[in-house]
């Protein structure tokens, strides 16, 4: 497999520049919400040394990508939070590399999974209760300097959740582990 398709195996995500749909959005809080059941069902009977194996060479581990999951979607809830409570904020930026390398990175996934779970539940009640002109709402992201609308970053994270799963999910299928 090249390297490109073991870094991005559902490719890289394109964000519309137009407003997503009702439909659209409606989809991207769909798959939000099935994102947490899915990681756990692909790793909950995996071994510490399966959870320990690299998804691609200097990529992470299955058990950081887990928990890099969690960390970052927690990130995206403040980040809807501040974009609706605030005007145009900027965000704090992360260093997500540094972030999966922290202690309780070695943890269990299923610390970061139970959080996930709730978090996603916080975040889909949100996003089904917000309205379209708050959808409009946006941040700024001071890595890339790009105004981010709330429907965008939606349509991220809902990527985001399947881009990481297809990291495990190609790994066990290489690797033939059930």
């Amino acid at each position: 497999m090249h390297e490109d398709e073991l870094k991005y195996p559902i490719g890289k995500f394109q964000t519309k520049l137009d407003y997503y749909t009702p439909e659209e959005i409606q989809s991207f809080i769909n798959r939000i919400e099935a994102v947490p059941t899915y990681y756990k069902q692909e790793l909950q009977h995996l071994t510490d040394q399966q959870l320990d194996t690299p998804y691609r060479e200097g990529g992470w581990t299955l058990r950081q990508v887990m928990h890099h999951v969690a960390d970052s979607h927690m990130n995206a809830y403040i980040r809807m939070k501040w974009a609706l409570t605030e005007a145009g904020p900027i965000i704090k930026a992360y260093e997500e590399k540094l972030w999966a390398e922290t202690p309780e990175t070695k943890a269990a996934p299923a610390l970061s999974w139970n959080l996930l779970i709730a978090l996603h539940a916080k975040m889909v009640v949100l996003a089904k209760q917000i309205s379209l002109a708050d959808l409009e709402r946006t941040f700024i992201n001071p890595q890339s300097n790009k105004v981010i609308r709330i429907d965008q970053l939606l349509g991220m994270y809902a990527w985001h959740g399947d881009h990481h799963l297809a990291h495990i999910t190609s790994l066990k299928k290489t690797m033939d582990w059930k």
